[in-house]
């Protein structure tokens, strides 16, 4: 049993819609964490905070994240854009090649998200357990 894979001009167009859709959750992801920090910036300027410096800490962090999440989502489009060209040039090797790099970027910027994500449910949950051990205190 052998595979053959049919490369065409088609196939880099299939990870077009979700690296697309990818780029508008990152960007949401992003506006978000910008409201965030502007909030936090006027909140720790009216009343600073030990705490407050901790969670600008992490917010950094994680801004630094997504734009790698970022730059690899749109490296990898980048990639299979070139790849089509290649497809479209009638150099199939090439072609491959570059499709092959556009997924890797696409499979690094998914590690990104879920780094990110990881760091964004913890900072949630020492949120939860500050709340909660308020709570048992009152």
């Amino acid at each position: 049993m052998s595979f053959t894979f049919d490369f065409s001009l088609t196939t880099p167009a299939l990870v077009f819609p979700a690296i697309s859709l990818l780029m508008l959750a990152y960007t949401n992801r992003f506006v978000v964490l910008a409201d965030l920090i502007r909030q936090l910036y006027d909140r720790h300027k009216e009343y600073p905070k030990a705490e407050n410096l901790n969670q600008i800490l992490n917010l950094q962090y994680r801004m630094k994240i997504i734009k790698r999440m970022q730059q690899c989502g749109a490296t990898s489009f980048a990639f299979a854009v070139l790849s089509m060209i290649a497809s479209m040039l009638y150099i199939p090797y090439l072609s491959g090649i570059l499709f092959l790099i556009s997924l890797i970027l696409l499979l690094f910027s998914l590690v990104f998200l879920l780094k990110e994500l990881s760091i964004s449910i913890d900072a949630l949950t020492m949120q939860l357990d500050d709340l909660t051990v308020q709570v048992n205190e009152d």
